[in-house]
C-alpha cells in the first residue's frame, strides 16, 4: 500500500501506461497473424513477408514480457506449420 495519496496517483498512471502499451502490442501481435494467415490462405506470395513479420512482432512482445516466451514459441511452430501446409 503506498504511504501517501501522491504515490498512489503516480502507480496508478504508470501502471495505467504500461496497460494501454501492451494492449497495443497484443494487438499487433493479433491482427499481423490475421494477415498472415489471410494472405496464406489466398496462397499469396506477400504470406512469407507477412509470416516474418508476425514472427518479430511475436518475438518483441516475448522478449518485453507481454506474451509469454512458450506461447511465443507455440504461436510461431503453429503458423509455420499453417505456412508449410498451405505450400504443399
Amino acid at each position: 500500500m503506498a504511504k501517501k495519496k501522491s504515490s498512489a496517483e503516480k502507480r496508478h498512471r504508470q501502471s495505467e501506461e504500461r496497460r494501454m502499451r501492451n494492449k497495443a502490442a497484443k494487438s499487433a501481435v493479433r491482427t499481423s497473424v490475421k494477415k498472415f494467415i489471410v494472405l496464406a490462405q489466398k496462397k499469396d506470395p506477400a504470406s512469407e513477408a507477412a509470416l516474418k513479420e508476425m514472427v518479430k512482432k511475436i518475438d518483441t512482445a516475448a522478449r518485453k514480457g507481454i506474451i509469454k516466451k512458450n506461447a511465443a514459441a507455440r504461436k510461431k511452430s503453429r503458423m509455420q506449420r499453417f505456412y508449410n501446409s498451405m505450400l504443399a
